[in-house]
């Protein structure tokens, strides 16, 4: 077995030169990056989902034709899919990540994360589009229940 740590040495004593653009990694520095690159996806994560929650209940009461409980239930039920989805998709993509090749770990991180970024925006528009459309269904439904009923419920 050959020991990490030679092995590193070795390595970067064949990038010393100039025609190399990095220099292989530490076990420490693979440890660092991928400790940015988790910190920074799940802060952002966190950030979202509260932001998308708070300001999201007003559209979710309208949606469900002023049916609060309801707009709170779906609320809730929402940000516990969006933490999940994310944040399994965070942990995925670290899987097909190899700091240790070398290379700009600044650049990968911020490419990870635009990523991570991207699918997070992605799946507000894709919430939106299902939530509007459950809301027009709702907002149908108890048209026709108050309609049945004579008036207002």
């Amino acid at each position: 077995m050959i020991d990490p740590e030679a092995r590193f040495e070795a390595e970067r004593e064949d990038a010393a030169g100039p025609e190399h653009w990095s220099i292989p990694m530490s076990p420490q520095e693979v440890a660092l990056a991928y400790g940015l690159y988790l910190g920074i996806s799940i802060a952002l994560t966190i950030w979202v989902a509260r932001a998308l929650s708070s300001t999201g209940e007003t559209f979710l009461v309208r949606c469900f034709g002023q049916d609060v409980e309801l707009a709170r239930s779906t609320n809730r039920l929402l940000v516990i899919g969006f933490y999940l989805v994310n944040l399994g998709f965070i942990c995925f993509r670290l899987e097909f990540w190899f700091p240790d090749q070398g290379g700009f770990v600044i650049a990968e991180i911020g490419s990870r994360v635009g990523v991570t970024l991207l699918v997070l925006g992605g799946m507000h528009f894709f919430n939106m589009a299902m939530i509007a459309r459950m809301g027009r269904t709702v907002s149908g439904w108890l048209e026709e229940v108050q309609a049945a009923r004579g008036g207002p419920a």
